[in-house]
């Protein structure tokens, strides 16, 4: 059992998604951060589906009533037990009895964090994940509060076998003396270039629009959430107004209102828009967008569909090749 002893500004649980109801208008919703989720499950022993704590900015300070190992993965938020740092991007033994303080983000935006074996929330429309404007998934379809406490599931096979590698009697920071290479997580800044798809209506747009989007850079507004991302920067405009039939959007869609100020979809996007999308983000780099602070600039560089699949291709061949290695050292 976890209890909360402080929330932090966001804390919600979050998976992969809850897919096959968008027919219905239900939103997908899940991690922001679907790289730094899948990886922090796979360091615990768990499926890459189990339910995550995604911590948004500011973070909480958690009490572990029993032994538990856990996994950081994503943003930094100097997370420490007794004002010594735990070490992120790798599995960590956490002592009974002790409390994990988080604090605010220094570095990207979000962190995530997995417990071996996963956290026992309902289970609502196949998923997890907490979508809070419908109030369904997680602790009661909200964010965390003080006194809030997460019963841990039972571990089972890999997640056994990692805790009884790392489990101590005695008091300390038990983690591994291997982490996950710095060349397959992404690199966090202030700063982000962002890989993206033409949009459907990329050609409805004025050559001057299309030339500001792919040359200049864009703020991310403070208005920005889970849905999407506000971004400030040159005006996008269509060469000629015209009125769009609503169609499917998809995770990254950026989307221009008529007051030329892009929109880049998120995890709780709705199901459907009629605004006229000028691009699609690459999926490898939605991570990087889900790191993004208010106050980050993006800029955009096009490429090709097929060279957007080979990123895609490449990364699951990392993830692959990452829980093979986590299997045989802990054999």
């Amino acid at each position: 059992m976890i209890t909360v002893r402080k929330a932090g500004l966001s804390d919600t649980i979050q998976d992969l998604g809850r897919f096959g109801y968008q027919k219905y208008g239900v939103v997908t919703s899940g991690a922001m951060d679907a790289f730094a989720h899948r990886v922090a499950n796979l360091l615990v022993g768990n499926e890459e589906t189990e339910g995550t704590l995604e911590m948004t900015l500011v973070g909480p300070c958690l009490y572990f009533e029993e032994h538990a190992v856990i996994a950081l993965c994503g943003g930094d938020m100097s997370a420490s037990i007794d004002g010594k740092p735990i070490p992120m991007w790798k599995p960590v033994f956490i002592q009974k009895g002790t409390e994990l303080k988080m604090g605010p983000a220094i570095a990207g935006c979000r962190v995530y964090l997995a417990v071996a074996g996963g956290f026992e929330v309902p289970n609502v429309m196949g998923s997890y994940a907490t979508y809070l404007k419908a109030g369904i998934g997680g602790c009661e379809g909200r964010v965390l509060k003080k006194g809030d406490r997460l019963p841990i599931k039972a571990r089972k096979g890999q997640a056994e076998q990692i805790f009884s590698r790392l489990v101590c009697d005695k008091y300390c920071i038990q983690s591994t003396d291997w982490t996950i290479t710095s060349n397959v997580r992404p690199a966090l800044a202030d700063q982000y270039e962002i890989r993206v798809i033409k949009g459907r209506q990329y050609s409805l747009f004025s050559e001057e629009s299309r030339r500001l989007f792919e040359t200049e850079g864009f703020a991310v507004s403070s208005q920005s959430d889970r849905m999407g991302y506000r971004l400030a920067g040159p005006s996008l405009h269509l060469e000629e107004e015209q009125e769009l039939i609503s169609e499917a959007v998809s995770f990254g869609s950026i989307q221009v209102p008529a007051d030329g100020n892009p929109i880049i979809l998120m995890a709780d996007r709705q199901t459907t828009g009629g605004y006229p999308k000028i691009g699609q983000v690459a999926s490898v780099d939605l991570s990087l967008v889900a790191q993004a602070r208010p106050g980050n600039y993006l800029t955009f560089r096009e490429i090709s569909l097929d060279k957007a699949q080979e990123l895609y291709l490449r990364r699951e061949k990392n993830i692959q090749e990452l829980k093979t290695g986590i299997a045989l050292k802990f054999r």
